[in-house]
């Protein structure tokens, strides 16, 4: 009975919330936070990366990381564009970037030595983007308090029958397989649906999406035998080149339309 009691106990916390489609149209479970609640921990993070991390103020990389990201976020839909979106360049060796719900971009000036032009620079921060467009942390922190919570349940229930000490193991042992039957996976699927949405952004915005490719072999090539720690919990590299391999030449009308159409970032 335990197991049907914890899938009770999700499916009830997990009731009030909200069925919704991404932007490649998979469905997805969000609801847990509000968009306002989003924001503040997006700022909150954000501003606790900028106290730790010895920030890049002004210069030509400021200027052309911010540039690459205005040219991305004028090709967002319109709830999303009206954000007011800051970008912050951190002097850090690491090839890393992220974004953050609220408009927050940071960049690691380790990226260029894998990010080699604009295009380039553009799918990294197309994915990044693409993460918070498509919900990504709505979405898994509405997981993450279904599974905490349905656990919790049933750690008090087999402490009441057995003790504290069954109740901790529970926990523990619960926790570790939400992790990796239920929590984990979401990560991979989303970071492969941050990589087409990133895709598709960037040929919106006029880069050529079939760098988003170079840029991931260059990541790779950086990593030797190591992975950078910005492909940790990624996709198999060979198998995101590939499908970033099939979708570009179906992205490059819309690559070439944009072009035409004056988005041609001169970004550096």
């Amino acid at each position: 009975m335990k197991p049907r009691m914890l899938v009770l106990a999700v499916a009830v916390l997990l009731g009030a919330c909200a069925t919704t489609t991404s932007p490649t149209g998979r469905k997805q479970m969000v609801g847990g936070v509000s968009q306002a609640e989003l924001n503040q921990l997006g700022a909150q993070a954000f501003a606790e990366t900028k106290a730790k991390e010895k920030v890049v103020a002004g210069g030509s990389q400021n200027a052309y990381v911010t540039c690459v990201v205005n040219a991305l976020v004028a090709q967002l839909p319109a709830q999303w564009r009206g954000t007011a979106w800051e970008t912050a360049l951190f002097d850090d060796k690491e090839p890393n970037a992220f974004a953050l719900p609220g408009g927050k971009v940071g960049v690691n000036t380790g990226i260029f030595t894998v990010a080699k032009n604009q295009d380039q620079l553009a799918a990294v921060l197309g994915h990044e983007i693409g993460h918070v467009i498509s919900r990504h942390h709505e979405e898994r922190i509405t997981r993450q308090m279904g599974a905490q919570a349905g656990l919790g349940i049933l750690g008090a229930l087999a402490g009441a029958k057995y003790g504290s000490g069954a109740a901790n193991t529970v926990n523990q042992l619960g926790g570790m397989t939400a992790q990796a039957a239920f929590l984990l996976p979401g990560s991979r699927e989303q970071e492969s649906e941050a990589d087409v949405v990133g895709q598709r952004l960037m040929a919106q915005a006029g880069f050529d999406p079939a760098q988003a490719v170079n840029l991931w072999q260059n990541m790779i090539a950086a990593g030797g035998s190591r992975p950078p720690q910005w492909l940790s919990t990624h996709p198999d590299p060979a198998a995101r080149i590939r499908k970033m391999q099939q979708d570009a030449p179906a992205l490059a009308p819309t690559y070439q339309q944009a072009r035409a159409s004056g988005r041609a970032p001169r970004c550096g």
